[in-house]
């Protein structure tokens, strides 16, 4: 048996997705918010026995300031799978991505006005 690996594919209306490969059995999956477990969590055989397709719902819990994660693991070993981010909420204006898009800005801003300055020297 090779090693588990879970790799995402999508999230699409609330609802995270991934393939699972090494597994010749079904799987025992369990995901985890704030280390209580997710419901609704399905395992599905894709055909090929060592594929399955592991789709995860999202909570509305899940849904609140900040950043959320959620933890796909084997319920069988303990071992962590997977595992996906939700940064959401006021708590973005803090974010490091709102502040490099702030400095591009700001930067855009001071090469028009250079570009202008150099114009108007010549």
């Amino acid at each position: 048996m090779s090693e588990p690996t879970l790799t995402a594919t999508r999230l699409s209306e609330g609802v995270w997705e991934g393939v699972l490969t090494g597994y010749s059995e079904a799987p025992d999956i369990e995901a985890t918010h704030l280390g209580v477990p997710l419901d609704g969590v399905t395992v599905t055989q894709d055909g090929d026995n060592a594929r399955w397709l592991v789709q995860v719902p999202v909570p509305a819990s899940a849904l609140s300031d900040g950043l959320q994660t959620i933890v796909i693991s084997d319920r069988r070993t303990g071992a962590t799978l997977n595992s996906f981010t939700i940064l959401a909420g006021s708590d973005l204006d803090d974010d490091i991505r709102s502040e490099v898009a702030l400095l591009r800005a700001e930067l855009d801003m001071l090469k028009k006005a250079f570009r202008r300055h150099c114009v108007e020297t010549m």
